[in-house]
């Protein structure tokens, strides 16, 4: 990469971390909230499907408005918007305020893939935006555990957890204004227009990649939400271990991501293949040794071999995001990069709606074993979309 395509790199690298420190930052604040609130753990749940709706719904009107304006003012109206809910979390002082607070917090992150997908496609070459691309999504897991050290253990040790969600919204705010001042961003399209869906809708390989997003997405979430909880109650790990395990798997998911879309670049540029072949090629191959990996949990497997596999699946599970969104880049024009990275966050969302609650329920009903493995056959499932996205190339 060129100066200037580094330095684009890591701007965008760290709004996305300072993005996703607000949005995850409830997350990281639950048994806080709960107290607080006097939440039970049904509406603990409702409450991270609430930040999840909103940021649902708002996706595919993001996506225009980037795909319209450039990425600049969502920018800058993105993480003021999250700066903004994060503090409207810390300052709630009813259940009813604290969850509009989360849904705003919702909406307003829902300007994060699309306008940091366009500046990457806008601005790195072709043959570099795997690498690019899987470093931008490093801010994800980087901001998860930002908020994880500010809100849950750095905050309270010295004052309150209400201070560190404070702390990440004024400096939210603090980076939207120097954004405003100094990010120029790429031009805009012209006058205000609509997504242009029946062009997306005739894509068919970019049909059937947002139709694995579906399953991906389902098996991506519900790791996530369920890791912690398994490695204490299935495996018998302690909460601290189970913690560690769930750091590793950020951290493993961070080298996936970035390791991997690297790998794409290079296979692309050695057989002079196009960028969206090479991705989903190994798209395919990074999610099904996840799928494996997933079904492995079933085994209930000793403390020491499953943080072992703990390791994979975040390089696999946890990071696949990185090829998904460099596939769905490169198979549309890049006036529709925001409206498809809309499409296929949407797809991804709603694995995540969906997906947690069966898995909880068939854990309740029979054992994680049973969950995991249903786990892995909807993964599987995506891994065949992705196949199908790849044949229509």
């Amino acid at each position: 990469m060129t100066g200037g395509t580094r330095r684009l790199v890591g701007l965008v690298t760290g709004w996305q971390t300072v993005a996703s420190s607000c949005y995850y930052a409830p997350f990281a604040a639950a048994p806080f909230l709960s107290e607080a609130f006097g939440l039970s753990r049904f509406l603990v749940g409702v409450l991270v499907t609430t930040l999840t709706l909103g940021y649902t719904l708002a996706l595919v009107p993001s996506g225009a408005l980037v795909d319209t304006y450039g990425e600049r003012p969502a920018f800058v109206g993105g993480l003021a918007g999250l700066g903004a809910g994060a503090l409207a979390v810390t300052a709630a002082p009813s259940t009813l305020l604290l969850f509009v607070a989360a849904f705003v917090l919702g909406v307003a992150y829902a300007s994060a893939m699309p306008a940091t997908n366009r500046a990457i496609v806008a601005g790195v070459p072709a043959d570099r935006q795997g690498l690019a691309i899987g470093l931008k999504q490093v801010g994800v897991t980087g901001g998860s555990a930002v908020s994880a050290l500010v809100v849950a253990t750095a905050a309270p040790a010295v004052a309150t957890w209400r201070a560190g969600l404070a702390g990440l919204g004024v400096l939210a705010l603090l980076v939207a204004g120097l954004f405003a001042v100094g990010y120029a961003g790429s031009p805009a399209a012209g006058g205000p227009t609509l997504p242009d869906v029946g062009s997306l809708r005739g894509n068919r390989a970019y049909v059937a990649l947002v139709a694995a997003g579906l399953c991906l997405g389902a098996g991506l979430f519900t790791a996530v939400g369920y890791l912690t909880l398994y490695l204490t109650e299935s495996v018998g790990a302690t909460v601290a271990v189970a913690g560690a395990g769930f750091a590793l798997a950020q951290v493993a998911g961070s080298a996936g991501r970035v390791g991997v879309g690297s790998v794409a670049d290079r296979l692309a540029r050695r057989l002079s293949w196009a960028p969206a072949r090479a991705a989903t090629l190994l798209l395919a191959g990074q999610a099904g040794v996840g799928a494996v990996l997933l079904a492995a949990f079933a085994l209930s497997p000793p403390p020491a071999l499953a943080l072992a596999l703990v390791a994979g699946v975040g390089f696999t599970v946890f990071g696949f995001t990185g090829l998904y969104y460099t596939a769905l880049s490169a198979l549309v024009d890049d006036e529709e990069v925001g409206a498809a990275t809309a499409g296929g966050q949407t797809t991804l969302n709603v694995g995540a709606l969906l997906a947690p609650p069966a898995f909880g329920l068939l854990a309740d009903a029979g054992s994680y074993g049973l969950s995991w493995i249903a786990l892995a056959a909807v993964v599987f499932a995506g891994v065949g979309l992705v196949g199908l996205t790849y044949a229509r190339l």
